[in-house]
């Protein structure tokens, strides 16, 4: 298979993650078939599962063994190694040798998945929508979402750059991204999210308009810095990040000057509220 043409994705059955991989020219995904074993039995040891059934399927000539592939996928050292997947014909396929009261609800969640990702392929402003009406679902307004679409847009302009100059690990894009933050804001990510009550959660999807445009001006002033100086590894790339972060810091005091109060605010837009764990055990 031509891996120009296939796309690696994490999809998610009943919060079981399942590796797969997406072919846009044959319109199918590969799994993994270990990670579907785990999902339909909850074995605690899918791979000697499925080892034992693909030996059981060789002995009786099922003709499912043949079409097993094999693709590198991630595994939880980080690391890809080659790993046996089944197209979703496949999949379905498998169901039938494996004894589970998920098989029903697997078969259902496989045929929307297909279907949503093939919507996506030849219409790709379909996920857009999706996204607006989850926004909109929330309670944020057109003009909010307006913000955070393009600050998407920002954000992604400002990773290329990155790249570009020589940026590829996770933790360097979040060291740079924490440099912005702490300069414009006073805080890191973290320290963000916990002012503002939250966890997991989106931090900007938790952040005011002001908030929102005061980060993106942070970006938006790093990526032109960094495009014009072409700074080299984490070292450059850093300096240049608190650079554009007091692009913000700048907009941010002389708003505040005039405004007579901080524009940094603690609320989020969570319908709940976590309790600490102090209080939990006081509540018991």
């Amino acid at each position: 298979m031509n891996n120009e043409k296939l796309k690696t994705i994490t999809n998610l059955f009943e919060s079981t993650e399942i590796r797969s991989v997406w072919d846009k020219d044959k319109e199918d995904y590969y799994f993994s078939v270990v990670d579907v074993i785990k999902a339909l039995t909850g074995s605690e040891r899918p791979r000697k599962y499925w080892n034992d059934l693909k030996i059981k399927l060789l002995q009786e000539g099922s003709q499912l063994s043949e079409n097993i592939g094999q693709l590198k996928l991630k595994s939880s050292d980080g690391k890809y190694y080659n790993q046996d997947v089944l197209d979703t014909e496949g999949i379905f396929r498998l169901i039938e040798s494996v004894p589970s009261p998920n098989a029903e609800p697997f078969k259902l969640w496989l045929a929307k998945l297909g279907r949503r990702e093939i919507d996506n392929v030849f219409d790709p402003s379909k996920g857009i929508d999706k996204m607006i009406d989850y926004y909109l679902r929330k309670g944020y307004d057109l003009e909010w979402i307006e913000s955070r679409i393009r600050a998407i847009i920002n954000r992604k302009k400002l990773t290329k750059v990155w790249k570009e100059n020589g940026i590829e690990e996770e933790y360097e894009y979040a060291i740079l991204t924490n440099e912005i933050y702490k300069e414009w804001s006073g805080m890191k990510a973290s320290e963000y999210k916990e002012y503002k009550g939250i966890r997991k959660e989106s931090l900007r999807d938790n952040m005011t308009d002001i908030e929102i445009a005061l980060t993106d001006l942070g970006e938006a002033a790093t990526r032109v810095l960094a495009k014009e100086h072409k700074p080299t590894g984490l070292k450059e790339n850093k300096t240049l990040a608190k650079l554009g972060g007091h692009a913000a810091k700048v907009a941010k005091d002389d708003i505040e000057k005039n405004l007579g109060k901080t524009v940094i605010s603690n609320k989020n837009s969570l319908k709940y509220e976590y309790i600490k764990e102090d209080e939990k055990l006081e509540h018991k």
